[in-house]
């Protein structure tokens, strides 16, 4: 027997906010609640890399119209991946061959964030509530969820789904025991205009496809550029309203690099540095690599340069199952080193989405189809936290051996085609 549902969303980002779309689309009543007060609050954002999982995820979840919206909107670039020396000296290079477009998804793309939140909101109007932020849930005597909010407002809902990130609320209460640890590790982004003069004097394998720099110990800087044709118009993928600076909005190419290592490698007194001095800190601590890797970085306005402290989850046993649950990074919040935290949350928001929907035409009991999402969800998204922390700490490791010996099997692996396939068989999945 069919029921009527309502779902309630605490937490306006990526995972959230996509499962909102589905569950609309499909006539489930639900609700986002986002403490941000204006949809152009959280403007500021890098190059995401949607992998196949991503967009699947996105095109079974938006209408037809916004994932072409997506498609037509994501900055071009290859699907490969390199690993080269401090001196930009080649270890590995991976370039798939080119999938054939699928209409269902299935392929990899480079989006803004801010794009991405731009096409996320577009069609949820009113669903997405803001300045509205989680503080506590109780049950009442119903069964039912009643979700308190910061500005004294309720909302009862027959589900409540913590979206609310790395820091939140809704897991502090319900799973108090999952943990969020500091990895020790810290990273340093920042974003070099890609302008006609810039371009034309940038070395070429900086824009070829992302990769990973690997000196002999200690640290490593990750490089990916976010390509246009051109400047988008419109609302969606050019300037939103209240969006000043250039070098901060989605209409402007660039290149992306992130430089990481351990904490105690920076010095003291990184948090109170200003971004000017995070700048000139990173270009002393690349003196030496390759004169375009230097330019890079030397030439990035310091105004984009951000500070970036790692951390992750710590993987939970399965739990008891109620109507509260959560998703994305609320949940398994993972270092950026794997590239794939964004494309774990949409592939939670969809089986999430699936699972309410069939509660709500009667096809699965919701306790049960909430379990099934947990249990899945728990297994594939600490195995993604396994594998962003491996990189992690490989990226930054302080063994000269180890590294030797990773920059010699990458060099192997270059040179012996069925050793390389190996390595990257399950790129797409």
């Amino acid at each position: 027997m069919s029921r009527n549902l309502h779902v309630v969303i605490a937490g306006g980002g990526i995972g959230g906010l996509a499962l909102a779309n589905g569950l609309h689309r499909a006539g489930v009543s639900v609700s986002v609640h986002e403490r941000e007060t204006q949809r152009t609050d959280r403007l500021q954002g890098f190059r995401i890399h949607i992998n196949p999982n991503g967009s699947r995820a996105l095109a079974e979840l938006l209408s037809p119209e916004l994932f072409s919206t997506f498609i037509a909107t994501s900055g071009k670039g290859s699907i490969g991946f390199g690993f080269v020396t401090e001196q930009l000296k080649e270890l590995l290079e991976f370039e798939p061959v080119e999938p054939a477009h699928d209409p269902a998804g299935g392929d990899h793309y480079g989006v803004s964030r801010i794009t991405l939140r731009q096409i996320l909101l577009a069609e949820l109007g009113a669903v997405v509530r803001y300045g509205s932020m989680f503080e506590r849930y109780e049950h009442q005597a119903d069964g039912r969820v009643v979700a308190h909010f910061a500005d004294g407002t309720t909302e009862v809902g027959d589900v409540l789904i913590g979206a609310d990130g790395g820091t939140s609320r809704v897991r502090a209460q319900y799973l108090p025991h999952a943990e969020r640890i500091d990895t020790g590790i810290v990273t340093i982004a920042g974003k070099f205009a890609l302008t006609p003069q810039s371009r034309e004097e940038l070395d070429p394998r900086l824009t070829a496809h992302p990769f990973s720099v690997i000196p002999p110990s200690g640290c490593g800087m990750f490089v990916a550029a976010h390509d246009f044709d051109a400047p988008t118009s419109g609302p969606i993928g050019g300037n939103d309203d209240g969006l000043t600076g250039a070098l901060f909005d989605n209409t402007q190419p660039y290149v992306l690099w992130g430089f990481g290592a351990k904490r105690e490698r920076f010095g003291s007194g990184l948090e109170s540095m200003s971004t000017g001095e995070l700048h000139n800190l990173t270009q002393q601590m690349t003196d030496g690599w390759a004169p375009a890797l230097r330019r890079l970085v030397a030439e990035t306005d310091s105004d984009t340069v951000t500070l970036i402290p790692i951390k992750t989850s710590v993987p939970v046993e399965p739990w008891q199952t109620t109507n509260v649950t959560v998703l994305g990074d609320a949940i398994h919040s993972m270092t950026p080193f794997g590239g794939i935290g964004a494309n774990t949350a949409l592939r939670d928001a969809q089986l999430l989405c699936r699972k309410l929907v069939a509660a709500e035409r009667g096809e699965q009991e919701l306790l049960t189809g909430i379990r099934e999402y947990e249990a899945q969800m728990i297994d594939y998204g600490f195995e993604a936290v396994r594998t962003s922390l491996k990189a992690a700490n490989q990226s930054v490791s302080d063994n000269r051996l180890a590294r030797t010996a990773g920059r010699l099997f990458f060099r192997t692996a270059n040179a012996v085609p069925a050793i390389k396939r190996k390595m990257f068989a399950d790129l797409g999945a």
